[in-house]
């Protein structure tokens, strides 16, 4: 387990002492944030903040990964996952960038995008355990053909919620850290359970290498990301955190618990859902305004309240997950 401590250890350090240069790479660049004119009145004075800081997140991740894994399958499609989520996200970044504009790729091409990955990930999932069937606390349950677009569902659902998510300084870099920690602590008890000392699994002590690099990643960003920010991590760290976050919990076999670990992500997704089926059926705004964390910056909150809030709220979340997950998944554990 020394192993996941370095991992974490080393692509902290990489964030940190990467993180100026990087930020001044941008600034000289003017890769900066374009603010929507819709938006909360105070985001106005971050308009021109170095934005694609999720490189550096990717980049400092990779790093440890990548020399301490032992490229197990299943470490290596959440890697995929997160790496292939993070290049849609700079894609996302690179068309606003060039254009000058706060909309980014169409949103067709990113679902077309995400279909591939979701593809890529089912096939590799099928393969390991030759199952279609999804854990809820006690019970198995086979989807079928259904597994796929469920398997679609998760990865583009978590891409996009922690997308949306991304819409104050260090909410969508703490929430992020608290969720990948979640699932890379269920990972190292699997673990541990897998076998005696010298015989257990090298698959999840690889699952919790890329969970603990991301999570050692994503501290060493926050300390430029928290307010006021120094940068922003962009679509390509928002939807790479997601993606990695699906792949955790796919790999894992825990795709229900993500909805308690990624359950901020949920919240703000629906926010946006009622928002716009509200307003269209009814003519009126459930929310002052959407993703959720607007709304109660339109009721006066702090940025750092909202923020802290919000961490506090997902560590709620995250430890119902982790108390489901330690009552009754070990039964599914696979070596």
């Amino acid at each position: 387990m020394v192993t996941v401590l370095i991992a974490a250890i080393v692509a902290m350090v990489i964030s940190i002492v990467a993180g100026p240069r990087f930020i001044n790479f941008l600034r000289l660049r003017e890769y900066g944030q374009q603010i929507r004119a819709e938006g909360p009145a105070g985001h106005v004075v971050k308009q021109g903040t170095p934005t694609m800081g999720g490189l550096l997140i990717i980049f400092s991740a990779a790093i440890p990964y990548l020399i301490l894994s032992k490229y197990s399958t299943p470490a290596l499609t959440v890697f995929f996952c997160m790496v292939g989520c993070g290049t849609i996200g700079f894609l996302d970044d690179f068309v606003k960038l060039t254009h000058r504009r706060s909309l980014g790729l169409n949103g067709r091409w990113k679902l077309l995008l995400l279909a591939v990955i979701t593809a890529v990930v089912a096939w590799v999932a099928y393969h390991r355990d030759f199952s279609t069937n999804i854990y809820l606390p006690g019970v198995s349950i086979p989807l079928s053909w259904a597994w796929y677009p469920f398997l679609f569902l998760i990865i583009a659902g978590a891409a996009n919620g922690v997308n949306l998510t991304d819409g104050i300084d260090g909410l969508a870099a703490g929430t992020g850290i608290i969720a990948v920690f979640t699932f890379t602590a269920m990972t190292i008890i699997a673990y541990i359970r897998s076998g005696a000392p010298g015989h257990r699994s090298t698959v999840y002590l690889d699952l919790s290498i890329v969970g603990a690099a991301l999570v050692g990643a994503l501290i060493g960003f926050l300390w430029y990301n928290a307010f006021p920010a120094e940068v922003f991590m962009g679509d390509t760290g928002s939807m790479a955190i997601g993606g990695a976050l699906a792949g955790l919990a796919i790999m894992n076999k825990v795709e229900i618990l993500l909805l308690f670990v990624g359950g901020i992500f949920l919240i703000e997704a629906l926010s946006v859902i009622v928002q716009v089926a509200s307003f269209k059926y009814i003519g009126r705004r459930v929310f002052l305004m959407t993703p959720i964390h607007h709304h109660f910056e339109m009721k006066a909150w702090s940025e750092t309240k909202i923020m802290v809030r919000f961490w506090i709220l997902t560590a709620i979340l995250c430890a119902c997950g982790f108390a489901l997950y330690y009552r009754y998944y070990f039964r599914f554990f696979r070596g």
